[in-house]
């Protein structure tokens, strides 16, 4: 079984989000899915297989973290579409059939690939009691981002805050299904970002993601709203970093970045 690791939202290795990338015939039963994204280790690895022509997908696709399956995650998808165009896999855009539908990725000719995904709901809910303590930061606003990310989004007052930022991981897990994406505005509104982020999820295994496309399915609209535009970019500012680019089209995100491959080998157990 070949396996690649593959970093995503960054063109340089050993930044952005790293991936687990398995390309199947099949996909094997849900335990050996978990142990081998265990056994990776890393915030996300996927699982994929070719479908029959003439279907309304071309791939099926599943995400595993070392704890769980998601229903949606953006930079294992990013990677997994990188893989099937540097491969040879796959040519052209690629149309994944997951639990949250089907999900377009289209490879462009400067190495970018946009992912299409559904647009977060986003309703504003009252700060829960007890989080400003657990983030360590009082928020501005809290939305919940609705059942596809299941995170709260809460709007801090500054990007030095957001960088700064050291929660109790633990106590975080109490406020929503899968975790908190805290936010703020660019401090430089001219620099390379017009946002800021960063993302706990210790319901799922994961304390701190890196780059989390699924995330900006609900930053994307809620930046456009106060910013008055459609296309922006939001830096997460983790240790390792990424950009993504967004653009809002209703009902839909489109979520554009880089990827390159790090690592490949032979899984043999």
């Amino acid at each position: 079984m070949r396996m690649r690791i593959v970093d995503a939202f960054t063109d340089r290795p050993f930044s952005g989000n790293p991936a687990g990338v398995l390309l199947l015939d099949a996909f094997p039963d849900d335990a050996r899915m978990q142990n081998v994204a265990r056994e990776i280790n890393h915030p996300e690895t996927a699982f994929t297989h070719p479908l029959p022509e003439g279907g309304e997908a071309d791939w099926a696709l599943r995400w595993f973290t070392p704890a769980t399956e998601v229903a949606m995650c953006g930079h294992a998808t990013l990677a997994t579409a990188h893989v099937l165009a540097t491969t040879g896999a796959h040519s052209g855009p690629v149309r994944f059939a997951t639990r949250s539908g089907v999900l377009v990725a289209t490879p462009h000719e400067d190495g970018t690939i946009t992912l299409d995904f559904p647009t977060a709901p986003l309703t504003p809910v009252e700060l829960p009691e007890g989080v400003a303590d657990a983030l360590g930061a009082e928020p501005l606003t809290a939305l919940d981002t609705g059942p596809n990310i299941g995170d709260l989004l809460l709007e801090l007052p500054d990007e030095k805050t957001v960088r700064g930022l050291a929660p109790d991981l633990r106590a975080l897990g109490r406020y929503s299904e899968r975790g908190i994406i805290a936010t703020a505005r660019a401090e430089d509104p001219s620099g390379n970002h017009d946002f800021v982020s960063r993302c706990f999820f210790p319901n799922v295994g994961i304390d701190e993601d890196h780059v989390t496309g699924s995330a900006h399915t609900a930053l994307a609209p809620f930046w456009s709203e106060r910013l008055g535009r459609p296309a922006l970019t939001g830096l997460q500012a983790s240790p390792r970093s990424g950009l993504v680019r967004t653009e809002v089209r209703g009902d839909r995100t489109l979520l554009t970045g880089r990827a390159v491959t790090v690592i490949e080998g032979e899984l043999l157990a």
